[in-house]
């Protein structure tokens, strides 16, 4: 009797606080629990989460992970977000800070006022940024919301990936005596960032978008602390392209454990399929902008071109930038987008290799 009183004593004490305060029961409820400010499909998504967790890691499934694979998968997986995360850190905060500390009007005043023109400018200065792809996503966010044209902005994010120095540089220890390769992934990365801008001033849509970024000017709020707006929006942007970037992560790891090496040898010896299977690979492999290069410089059994073409897709279009773009600006626009992206980073790099080699 003793115990049964204290187990509603308990239940009622969990109960109470739960509920909270009047003014605070608001959100999603959760079998009479109400959580402030989730989404109902963000509530199921953690719910099979913790299943799946609490089945593979109980006793009964304990077993599997000690088998190669899962091990191998475990570990591409937190290879890739580790070598991410950084990089998405520098990117969420550089995108605070811009939305915070930067006046509004100034990359406006900065850029050519015609939009055509405004997007080859926005490309090369794509090198400024010392980072990833998975930085150039939030930063692209940020300059839409500050007033900067979309198609400057998108030429911004393909390029800063690929021609910044910190991944020119590394392209050129990888391999070293041959500059051509250095100079050929610059050529094609700021002709495809370029071509896609001018792409969405032609048959881009606004609708498409997120309804978020098509409020512009939406940066520092006269009597709030700057502090402030930039540690929320800091952490907001970490933790909403945080959850995408492991998702990618955990789509390239289950390619890279699921694709036999003997694929390799078989695309290699065309010079027809070895281009679109390279670009397909890098998509696939989501391998950091800053190592690419070396895992290039390893594929010795394909053209140069080919080579390229994974150099060229690779920071512009791979499964962990397609779940960062989807997140953030949107399902409709990651699919036609990535897709547009692929088709145009193959035939620069098809063109490119061609007048080099």
């Amino acid at each position: 009797m003793e115990k049964t009183d204290e187990k509603a004593g308990v239940a009622r004490c969990v109960t109470a606080v739960a509920a909270g305060p009047p003014e605070r029961r608001s959100g999603t409820r959760l079998s009479g629990v109400r959580l402030p400010g989730v989404r109902p499909w963000w509530l199921g998504a953690v719910l099979v989460s913790a299943a799946g967790a609490a089945v593979v890691l109980g006793p009964a499934g304990t077993r599997w992970l000690e088998h190669p694979a899962v091990q191998a998968w475990r570990t591409v997986c937190l290879a890739i977000t580790v070598q991410a995360l950084p990089f998405l850190l520098l990117g969420t905060a550089l995108s605070g800070a811009i939305n915070a500390f930067v006046p509004a009007g100034l990359f406006t005043r900065v850029l050519p006022k015609r939009p055509a023109l405004a997007v080859p400018v926005a490309g090369a200065a794509g090198a400024v940024l010392p980072g990833c792809e998975c930085a150039s996503v939030p930063v692209a966010s940020s300059l839409i919301r500050r007033g900067v044209p979309p198609a400057a902005a998108f030429a911004f994010l393909l390029s800063a990936p690929a021609v910044n120095p910190v991944v020119l540089t590394a392209t050129a220890v990888a391999f070293p005596g041959n500059p051509a390769m250095v100079a050929a992934r610059l050529l094609a990365s700021l002709a495809t960032a370029a071509v896609m801008g001018w792409l969405w001033l032609w048959l881009g849509k606004e609708e498409w978008l997120r309804p978020v970024l098509r409020h512009r000017h939406t940066g520092h709020r006269p009597g709030h602390s700057r502090w402030t707006e930039f540690r929320l929006g800091f952490r907001h942007d970490f933790l909403h392209a945080g959850g995408f970037l492991v998702l990618g992560a955990m789509a390239a790891a289950t390619f890279d454990v699921a694709v036999p090496g003997a694929v390799l040898d078989t695309f290699s010896g065309s010079p027809w399929l070895s281009v679109p299977f390279l670009a397909g690979l890098a998509v696939l492999l989501a391998v950091c902008s800053e190592a690419d290069a070396f895992v290039a410089a390893s594929l010795t059994g394909f053209s140069p071109t080919a080579r390229l073409a994974f150099l060229v897709v690779g920071p512009m279009v791979d499964l962990k930038l397609i779940a960062l773009q989807a997140g953030t600006f949107g399902r409709a626009f990651a699919w036609r987008f990535c897709t547009a992206t692929t088709v145009v980073a193959v035939t620069s790099s098809v063109l490119t290799g061609g007048a080099l080699w």
